[in-house]
């Protein structure tokens, strides 16, 4: 419109809408408005009401939109896929696809679990211990399924039964890749083989899942790196960057023969930060609040075991004391469980990162713990109300934390005798944010006051608190255990482009197995491993380290698979689409620039 008619246009629309005097306004709109404005007070009531109880989020309907923060709150990377290798990558997704694929894969992964390869606490040295020797057929089987790998890569044998394979790169100044997996699986208990669905050791695949001991934990893992590697040389692929493989023997049984020897020796081979990035067992992907979130493993909590243990005079059961050993043992014990550590969610923790991503990324999260976590980043008001309603998930508050469990316990020799010394252990999980020295000045202090009560003299890690110069009924002493003692593992950096193409990687691998596009159809977010790895000997060869083998969860946890129990499985599918994890990974790093 012309400026004249846009003037003309205005006073006709002020004249249109010019409201008349009160005294000329019928009876029946002002009726009507009053009616209406009643009608909104009750709705707004009701709505106020509705989120006082959490049903609905009025914030959401104005500029609070927790989404808007996400980039700041958790950062996400794009998915990368190969460029220069795009061809053999699309390739061999479309091979993985195939039902012939799908077989050589059940079979190898079969394979390897009718292999038993058991390790046991407290066994002796490789060459003094015979049950060693069950990792030699293992090596045969390797042998004989992986036929390229082991013509085309370098093979060594760490104290015998360790394996670092060395897929050597064009281009020697590029830091390699390494990937870590461990042969061993824990021990099938004896008096549980008729539990299981299938024999611990069949390898049997019903058509959807493959079973038996190792399925999960963690042969998956070392024969998905291997069937990934073979798949690429039957390709005629050769890598830029070169790719070293590390796989220890005893991880269930704290890695101290297999991958302490490996550490060793890549450290003297390859020197201290000599590699990419790191990339082992740990966390997979599963649905939470709405969205399907990655969670690699950045950090581990430390370790130790705790003896306790008593001593008091024995004698004849008959004539009992007012306490025995085992007695005082209990209430000790007893006391530890009636103390638990105080969890904190602090800043910059694994979990705490977790769950700013829970709130950055997460459909649906409640708005009242959506709030409280953006707020966090700066209000430790907020920070504490988050991590009340966060806390209220136990299996959440323990990664946080430093936790304890009553795991060991002996005592007495006969029913008619006084027991001489009772002992047991309470394992700690650290925290990320404490110490192994934290966990020895808690507990030091926590059983002080008992060992007074019962006229103990009191020793703790070598060190006596009480009762040096003082007579008394008996002993107290705790101790590290085995003498395993572990700190919790170095952060890795979740700002470096190295955390950006793992993610990048986990992305482009759960798009391609379904067919999707975008960067929006999984999150990925950092989070802790609970227990330890075999990386706790590999911190100095690189900061980059993340436990993660991208293990399709479900509504579950890994744990769910029956790992370290009976039944364990893993889903063909879900073992499918770690191949194709690992072959996008090692393309993906091989065209790498920082």
């Amino acid at each position: 419109m012309s400026s004249p008619m846009l003037a003309a246009y205005d006073e006709k629309a002020q004249l249109a809408f010019m409201p008349e005097p009160v005294s000329q306004q019928p009876k029946k709109t002002r009726c009507v408005g009053r009616t209406l404005v009643k009608g909104l007070v009750v709705v707004f009531a009701l709505l106020t009401c509705l989120q006082s109880l959490q049903v609905v989020d009025l914030r959401s309907c104005w500029s609070d939109g927790a989404m808007d923060v996400s980039a700041e709150l958790c950062p996400q990377a794009s998915a990368v896929v190969p460029e220069k290798n795009a061809e053999l990558w699309t390739s061999l997704g479309k091979s993985f696809n195939t039902d012939a694929f799908k077989g050589r894969a059940v079979e190898w992964l079969g394979g390897a679990v009718r292999v038993p390869t058991q390790s046991y606490d407290k066994m002796a040295p490789v060459g003094q211990d015979p049950r060693w020797d069950a990792f030699g057929p293992f090596h045969d089987y390797l042998l004989g399924a992986f036929p390229l790998v082991h013509s085309s890569l370098e093979l060594t044998k760490v104290n015998t039964y360790g394996l670092v394979y060395v897929w050597k790169g064009s281009e020697s100044s590029l830091k390699p890749v390494l990937l870590a997996a461990h042969q061993d699986v824990v021990p099938v208990n004896p008096d549980t083989v008729d539990k299981w669905s299938y024999p611990p050791f069949s390898g049997h695949f019903d058509g959807k899942r493959i079973w038996g001991r190792g399925s999960s934990d963690d042969k998956s893992g070392l024969i998905g790196i291997l069937s990934s590697i073979e798949s690429l040389l039957e390709r005629g692929f050769q890598p830029t960057r070169g790719v070293v493989l590390a796989f220890g023997f005893d991880e269930e049984a704290s890695g101290i023969h297999g991958a302490a020897s490996i550490g060793k020796y890549l450290l003297s081979t390859y020197g201290k930060d000599a590699f990419l990035l790191l990339v082992d067992e740990g966390g997979g992907f599963a649905q939470e609040f709405g969205g399907v979130f990655a969670t690699p493993a950045i950090a581990e909590k430390g370790y130790i075991d705790v003896r306790v243990e008593v001593t008091s005079p024995g004698g004849h059961s008959s004539v009992p004391p007012a306490h025995t050993t085992i007695g005082i043992l209990s209430q000790l014990l007893v006391h530890y469980e009636a103390n638990p550590y105080e969890a904190r969610l602090a800043r910059g923790t694994p979990m705490y990162l977790k769950s700013q991503c829970l709130a950055a990324h997460a459909p649906s999260i409640p708005h009242k713990l959506r709030r409280a976590l953006k707020r966090a980043v700066k209000s430790d008001k907020a920070l504490h109300e988050a991590q009340k309603e966060l806390f209220k998930d136990a299996g959440f508050r323990s990664f946080v934390g430093t936790t304890q469990a009553i795991d060991l316990i002996n005592g007495g020799v006969k029913t008619n005798a006084l027991p001489e010394q009772a002992w047991g252990v309470v394992n700690h999980r650290i925290a990320t944010d404490s110490s192994v020295n934290a966990v020895k000045e808690h507990d030091t202090a926590l059983l002080k006051g008992l060992a007074h009560d019962f006229n103990l003299s009191y020793t703790a890690f070598s060190e006596q608190i009480t009762g040096k110069d003082t007579p008394a009924y008996g002993t107290l002493t705790i101790s590290d255990a085995w003498g395993a003692a572990l700190e919790p593992a170095p952060i890795s950096p979740i700002d470096a482009p190295e955390y950006a193409l793992l993610s990048g990687t986990i992305k482009a691998t759960y798009n391609a197995h379904r067919g999707l596009d975008g960067d929006k159809n999984i999150v990925v977010a950092p989070g802790i491993m609970s227990g330890n790895t075999d990386t706790r000997y590999y911190w100095a060869l690189t900061p980059h380290i993340y436990r993660y083998n991208h293990h399709n969860s479900g509504n579950g946890t890994a744990l769910s698979n029956g790992v370290h129990t009976i039944n364990e499985s893993i889903d063909a599918d879900a073992f499918l689409e770690m191949i194709k994890f690992f072959t996008t990974l090692i393309l993906n790093a091989d065209e790498f620039k920082a």
